[in-house]
Order: structure tokens, then sequence, then C-alpha cells
């Protein structure tokens, strides 16, 4: 299992949660709800990074292996921002944009995965 590379993102990056609840309304008003699966609540972070052409190269170069081609999407051990514990996540979808001489930016979605 690789690890990202020891590259921070630019402030601003966005966790979303969606657990996984189910509802059921009752037709007097009333509503019961409760989450269900083992992993329900798997964290997506919306990430930026504002880096040189040399580590946005390490970026992307990383990424696309471990996107793979023409076999399952592997995943990396990454720490989020302000937290101390890794998790395993997979990253499907990323953009590079070079706004500037020997700068790039990369916005990536890293997606949090429940593997063995």
């Amino acid at each position: 299992m690789a690890t990202f590379p020891s590259i921070n993102p630019t402030y601003g990056a966005r966790k979303t949660s969606r657990p996984k609840v189910r509802q059921v309304q009752f037709g007097d008003g009333y509503s019961q709800r409760l989450t269900f699966g083992l992993n329900q609540d798997l964290k997506v972070w919306s990430l930026t990074f504002e880096v040189s052409e040399t580590d946005s190269d390490i970026i992307e170069t990383f990424l696309e292996v471990r996107a793979g081609t023409g076999k399952p999407a592997d995943y990396f051990t990454w720490t989020p921002p302000n937290e101390t514990v890794s998790s395993k996540w997979i990253c499907l979808e990323w953009d590079k944009t070079i706004p500037y001489l020997n700068r790039a930016t990369i916005t990536a979605t890293f997606q949090e995965v429940a593997d063995l």
C-alpha cells in the first residue's frame, strides 16, 4: 500500500460527509431514521494543491498509477488536514492547470474507502 506524497493541500480544502441514513415517514407525521451499513459515513475531500511544476508531476504520476488502467483502482493512505490518523483513499478525478511559469494547480477529489 502506497502513501500519498508529503505535499500539503492549500487552505480551503472541503470535507463532505453523507451518512447512509434510511428514513421512514408515517402517516401521522412521525418519522424514524436509521443508519445502515458497516461504514455508513465515509468522507470525501475536495483538495487544491498549488505547487511547483515538479511537485505537480509527482502528485499526478502518483494518482495515475493508483487509478489503474484496465485494473481496479488501488487505494493509498493519506492523512487529512488537521487530523492525526491516516485512512485509505482513492482518487478517481483530478485536474491540472498551469497558471504561471513553473507553477501548477491540481484539484483532486479523495474518496475514503473501507477496503481490508
